[in-house]
């Protein structure tokens, strides 16, 4: 009997260690439920989707950065610029919409492989090239938009609608990159990649992998989903502003954090991230529920991030 006890303490410690954002993220919604009677209707939780919708798209595309060990500060600018000018080539230069959207996204693209040129090529630090982007993406959002909002072309702008006026776009588009993160991840050889940079970057480059062309796809990627996530955002508002997701590169980071991969790299899941994201709206919506107060808010998110980081640094510890 105490041998079959022994045995099955790994393999708990390995399922909580794996769960342990979900686990979080269903005490916390038990909480809230307990709390205001308003959390568990159908309305409040689609709610809680929209509003976890684009954070959950910047953090897909930053696990694979975070999985490399890098970090991409840039995402919620770069989704501010590729929205910018999805509006701006569709109004002002008469760009048919499908085309306008093209446009962005591989003005997302192209800033991904910005990132990843200094940084591999160049032997910039990510947090420096990254933060270097942040600055000239918003930069350019503001140039080109004169500082002024754009309105975003109808066919665009009903991706904030529902469908059937009771399921949110914003969700499904969401669960579909959700999906493509995933089998990046999980099905491709640049995500295998991603793992063994992350793992021992020099190890990863002695095996034979190409390691700089692997980084310039990883930030490339980050950047399309950055633009998938500014052109969502500029949907809900209806129209593209250059201050928009400011601060979204925060909760994008911490989604990843929250949803279990380590920001020393080689480890990460896009269902964690999404649990992370979930989690992060949660909290904010329950405690909108509760009528806590918006600074409180902060300081409440501040603590939930600080404790998932020393938490992966305590499992890490315990790897060693």
């Amino acid at each position: 009997m105490s041998t079959n006890v022994l045995t099955r303490r790994p393999a708990v410690r390995s399922l909580l260690a794996e769960n342990g954002a979900l686990g979080a993220l269903i005490v916390l919604a038990v909480a809230l439920s307990l709390l205001s009677p308003d959390f568990l209707t159908v309305t409040n939780l689609l709610n809680v989707g929209v509003q976890a919708a684009v954070t959950a798209i910047l953090a897909f595309g930053a696990t694979f950065v975070i999985i490399t060990a890098g970090i991409d500060l840039s995402v919620g600018a770069v989704a501010a610029l590729s929205a910018i000018v999805l509006a701006w080539t569709a109004t002002e230069a008469g760009l048919p919409w499908p085309v306008a959207t093209v446009v962005a996204l591989v003005v997302g693209l192209a800033c991904g492989l910005v990132n990843a040129a200094l940084i591999a090529y160049g032997k910039l630090p990510p947090f420096i090239a990254t933060l270097a982007m942040l600055g000239v993406a918003r930069g350019l959002a503001l140039v080109v938009s004169q500082g002024s909002p754009i309105t975003m072309p109808d066919a665009v702008s009903h991706l904030g609608d529902t469908i059937g006026g009771y399921l949110p776009v914003p969700v499904l588009v969401m669960a579909l990159m959700g999906i493509i993160a995933a089998v990046i991840l999980n099905r491709t050889y640049p995500g295998r990649a991603m793992y063994a940079i992350g793992g021992n970057e020099e190890a990863a480059r002695l095996s034979g992998i190409a390691v700089n062309r692997q980084k310039l796809v990883t930030y490339a990627l980050s950047g399309v989903f950055a633009a998938v996530a500014g052109i969502v955002l500029a949907s809900r508002l209806a129209s593209a502003q250059p201050q928009a997701a400011s601060g979204y590169e925060l909760d994008a980071i911490a989604a990843v954090v929250i949803g279990g991969a380590s920001l020393s790299g080689g480890k990460g899941r896009a269902f964690g991230t999404l649990v992370g994201a979930l989690i992060l709206a949660v909290l904010r919506n329950g405690l909108n529920l509760l009528s806590v107060s918006s600074f409180w808010q902060q300081v409440v998110i501040g603590v939930v991030i600080a404790l998932a980081v020393l938490l992966d640094t305590l499992r890490r510890r315990g790897a060693n």
